[in-house]
């Protein structure tokens, strides 16, 4: 699977936007708005998402809402799949399967419907989502497709906030694959 060269990646981040101190003083919030707006980068990242994953014999796309929807419909339109919404509680209309995580001061919790991958025992599925940082939500993501009877074959991200170590989370789980390392 394709890897991108550092040349795009340079690219990529300086499509994304920097804002110090928000939401609150000391982060350094990535706002990927500026990447969407700009449809040379877009689809920049999009066209190498496709190359990266069009032989990765992979069924369905599943995005972590919301920011993941963005990237993984996009990636689906072009790759011909399905895409499957992991959601907040209470967003989907179906049954629903759950699967609760732990916060830095509470619980919260994604939802999948529990068809959401049709009758296919063992569906293979990429989860998408635009960063990952302390990984509790793409953790409890990968094991929700997992309760479906489905194989998340790998989590992917536009940006990887190394320093919070989310990748680490789901190292035992899955392969990830991180557009982007900041």
């Amino acid at each position: 699977m394709k890897i991108l060269d550092q040349k795009g990646k340079e690219f990529l981040l300086n499509s994304i936007r920097c804002i110090n101190d928000f939401p609150k003083p000391g982060i350094v919030f990535r706002d990927i708005t500026t990447l969407l707006n700009n449809k040379e980068a877009f689809n920049f990242l999009i066209d190498h998402l496709a190359a990266r994953y069009e032989d990765a014999n992979i069924d369905y796309i599943a995005g972590i809402e919301s920011r993941g929807f963005i990237f993984g419909a996009a990636l689906a339109a072009r790759l011909r799949l399905p895409f499957v919404p992991i959601r907040k509680p209470k967003k989907l209309p179906f049954i629903t399967l759950s699967q609760k995580y732990s916060l830095e001061y509470g619980v919260d919790e994604v939802q999948i419907h529990i068809d959401a991958f049709g009758e296919k025992a063992g569906a293979r599925v990429l989860l998408m989502d635009d960063l990952i940082a302390t990984g509790g939500t793409a953790k409890a993501s990968v094991e929700l497709i997992n309760q479906t009877n489905a194989t998340c074959v790998e989590a992917c991200f536009l940006i990887d906030l190394v320093d919070l170590k989310g990748s680490e989370k789901l190292k035992s789980l899955t392969k990830i694959y991180s557009v982007l390392e900041v």
